[in-house]
C-alpha cells in the first residue's frame, strides 16, 4: 500500500472516509444489511478476507457480497469491531485508508456447545475508496489478521457446502 496526500488534503474527505469504516462495522454490528451497504460500498468491489477465512482475494457484486454478509453475521448474537489509528491518504479522486481493528463475534450458548462463545480477530484493514457522485464508497477491502482467538468459532460463519 502507497500513501500519497495532496497538499491541503480537505478534512472534509478525510471525515468522509474514516466515517464509511464506521458505516462498514454498523452493517454487521447493527445487522443493518439493507441500506448501508450501498452507503458504503461500490458495486462491484473487492474482498480480501484470505488472512481469516482462507479463500483467496475476490471481485463480488455488491448485491451478492449484501446475502454473504447477511448469512456470515446470522449466527451470531452480538458483533463488536473497533476501529483505531486511521492513517488516510488521497489522491484525487482514489483514497488509502489503513486502519487497526478489534472485532469481537459471540455466538449464543447452544452454538458454542459449552465451549468458549467469542471469537476475536485483531489485525487492521488496508481498504481503498473512490470518490463517486454519491460520495465516498470503498472499492477494495482488505483485513490482515495478526492475531485471533476461538478461530474455530469462524466456522458458525462460513456458509457450508
Amino acid at each position: 500500500m502507497t500513501l500519497k496526500f495532496e497538499s491541503g488534503m480537505n478534512a472534509n474527505d478525510r471525515a468522509d472516509i474514516i466515517q464509511l469504516l464506521g458505516m462498514y462495522a454498523d452493517i454487521a454490528d447493527k445487522k443493518e444489511f439493507t441500506e448501508l451497504p450501498r452507503l458504503v460500498f461500490t458495486d462491484p468491489l473487492t474482498l480480501d478476507f484470505e488472512s481469516v477465512t482462507g479463500m483467496p482475494p475476490m471481485e463480488t457484486p455488491l448485491d451478492q457480497y449484501t446475502e454473504i454478509l447477511r448469512g456470515a453475521f446470522a449466527p451470531f448474537v452480538a458483533t463488536h469491531h473497533a476501529f483505531t489509528g486511521h492513517v488516510v491518504g488521497i489522491d484525487g479522486d482514489r483514497a488509502t485508508i489503513h486502519a487497526h481493528v478489534r472485532a469481537e463475534h459471540w455466538l449464543p450458548e447452544e452454538l458454542a456447545d459449552g465451549g468458549p462463545n467469542r471469537w476475536l480477530v485483531v489485525g487492521f484493514y488496508d481498504n481503498e475508496a473512490v470518490r463517486t457522485a454519491d460520495g465516498w464508497r470503498l472499492d477494495r477491502v482488505k483485513l490482515t489478521s495478526t492475531y485471533q482467538e476461538n478461530a474455530h468459532l469462524v466456522g458458525a460463519a462460513l456458509p457450508s457446502e
